[in-house]
């Protein structure tokens, strides 16, 4: 069984002026077409629901002892997750803050070795498309590889209803919406089935100390032949 968490990347509470939350019909969306896969399943990990510290402090900074109950169990969710699905909004050309802030609470090592999809939205015509470029970096160095397939949906809250049900022309929008959890899912299982003959932690071992041990050698010049 395959499971995928669906981070909604939104602390709006609404969105003037739709009646109800975008993002959360957006992840919703996801999370319908995901569970209707066969031995798949889906959760969407709401930022509105957990009860983080007013002072960033990431999970891996804490004492084992004294890690806030809600990271720890958020941990142990990306830890064991197949894959995961970035649900955005655009600001300023870029990704959500409330989506960077709570990823940012976890090492790469929790993501690594496995694949995310990027899903966009706006109220306009754009549909969140410049978010996804800075997206990919971000992602991609946090551990989770982004596929090539992305989901943009302009003028959503014409296209979702508020129970993630698409409003018209659905057909086509769950084709739109396959291709890029399509490729999800098979790099996830891809992913999922190599461990079983190579750790990856073995082939790229995550840093136990410090990020300097990710560093190229600090060569001495003077010890070189173009002294």
């Amino acid at each position: 069984m395959a499971h995928y968490l669906i981070f909604l990347g939104s602390t709006r509470t609404s969105t003037p002026p739709a009646p109800a939350r975008l993002g959360e019909r957006v992840a919703k969306a996801c999370e319908h077409l995901l569970s209707s896969l066969p031995d798949t399943t889906a959760e969407i990990i709401d930022p509105l629901t957990l009860a983080l510290p007013a002072a960033f402090k990431p999970h891996f900074a804490y004492a084992k002892k004294e890690v806030p109950d809600d990271l720890d169990t958020l941990a142990g969710k990306i830890e064991h997750a197949d894959g995961y699905v970035m649900v955005s909004p655009e600001y300023n050309h870029s990704m959500s803050p409330a989506l960077s802030h709570l990823l940012n609470h976890f090492g790469a090592s929790l993501f690594a070795f496995k694949p995310c999809a990027i899903v966009t939205y706006s109220m306009g015509q754009w549909g969140g498309a410049r978010a996804a470029v800075s997206m990919r970096a971000f992602l991609s160095e946090l551990g989770c590889l982004p596929v090539s397939a992305m989901i943009h949906i302009p003028k959503a809250q014409e296209a979702l209803n508020d129970d993630g049900q698409f409003a018209q022309e659905q057909e086509r929008w769950e084709r739109y919406f396959g291709r890029t959890l399509g490729q999800l899912t098979w790099w996830a299982k891809a992913a999922a089935s190599y461990k079983n003959h190579v750790d990856p932690t073995q082939v790229s071992p995550a840093f136990s100390k410090s990020p300097t041990q990710r560093n190229a050698p600090n060569i001495d010049a003077s010890k070189t032949n173009d002294a």
